[in-house]
């Protein structure tokens, strides 16, 4: 199997994986690696290690070498760069009443490009700022207009759970977030409970969306009547961080029950089941010579009440014989 390393870059989190190139790489190394951007440094999060070929996205691009001091000392010079284009682009930005914010300036590692970020609710003509950058600084200018979600991961900051927020720490993909997720989870239809910092939902419901879906499957299902170690008793909600049930006893209250509880509850052999004519032995013994009784009985009083009837018929129609007689 082919040997590669998972590599991040700066202000992201998706991990990409290169080709060691031969070269023994540890966790933390600072290496210098080509993109599709170009040259670009990163830092390794996963060691060499052996992955199946088929779980490779191609192209596998090789690390060019490990980053030396005066590449380290070109990413210095590189983030001041990018914070006086940040400067004089917002000068030029109230300058020409651009209705546009600036979110992040990146100078690329060999310096031939700096990549701009804003956010914007409509389109916006910034041909004569590109021109203004360009010719006092002297390189290629690239304006990305971003969304809420994008803006959001950029700048950073922590969630209403305390932590750094989700986009800041994994890998993001392309799918989408839908109140459908919230409803499933049985969270509060609250937006100011389930958005985030950018005003949309919370990542956080895509990211756990799996694990509600997989427990469901295996729970019994709403209402359905379960077996526990304190009785029998009715489903009526789902405790998936505790992977457990909430089961109504009744008048003994409520309780929590794990699946694996319910399942051994369910195949312990029930006490009237060894009680003659009780529980799955009924129709057996004495409970079973009771119902050829009744249905004799049905069967005898059916016979009587046919022996008795007149050639004329029951009811109604003797009476009517009678009549065209006289």
């Amino acid at each position: 199997m082919p040997e590669v390393a998972e590599v991040v870059f700066r202000n992201g989190c998706k991990v990409y994986s290169f080709d060691p190139a031969g070269l023994e790489l540890d966790v933390a190394d600072q290496v210098i690696v080509r993109t599709s951007r170009g040259i670009e440094i990163g830092k390794v999060v996963v060691a060499n290690h052996e992955m199946p070929p088929e779980e490779i996205v191609a192209p596998l691009e090789k690390v060019v070498r490990k980053a030396t001091d005066s590449d380290l000392a070109a990413v210095e010079r590189n983030d001041k760069l990018a914070v006086r284009v940040g400067q004089v682009c917002e000068e030029k930005i109230a300058e020409y009443s651009l209705d546009m914010r600036l979110i992040n300036t990146e100078v690329v590692f060999d310096g031939g490009k700096i990549i701009i970020s804003f956010f914007a609710e409509e389109r916006v003509d910034f041909r004569k700022l590109v021109e203004d950058l360009a010719k006092k600084f002297r390189t290629r200018i690239e304006f990305r207009q971003v969304g809420v979600r994008d803006e959001a991961r950029l700048i950073g900051g922590y969630g209403p759970c305390g932590r750094r927020m989700c986009c800041t720490m994994f890998a993001g993909d392309q799918q989408p977030v839908s109140i459908k997720m919230a409803k499933e989870q049985n969270l509060p239809l609250n937006p100011m409970k389930i958005s985030g910092i950018c005003g949309r939902l919370m990542c956080c419901l895509k990211y756990e969306q799996e694990a509600y879906k997989d427990f469901k499957c295996r729970a019994p299902g709403k209402g359905c009547m379960v077996m526990t170690d304190k009785g029998e008793g009715r489903v009526v909600d789902y405790l998936v961080p505790k992977e457990k049930v909430l089961v109504n006893l009744g008048e003994a209250g409520q309780t929590e029950a794990s699946l694996e509880e319910i399942k051994a509850a369910s195949e312990r052999p029930r006490p009237d089941r060894d009680r003659p004519g009780g529980g799955g032995e009924r129709g057996k013994g004495n409970g079973g010579g009771k119902t050829p009784e009744k249905s004799g009985g049905r069967a005898e009083a059916k016979g009587g009440q046919n022996t008795g009837r007149r050639p004329g018929g029951g009811g109604r129609g003797g009476r009517g014989g009678r009549r065209r007689r006289r």
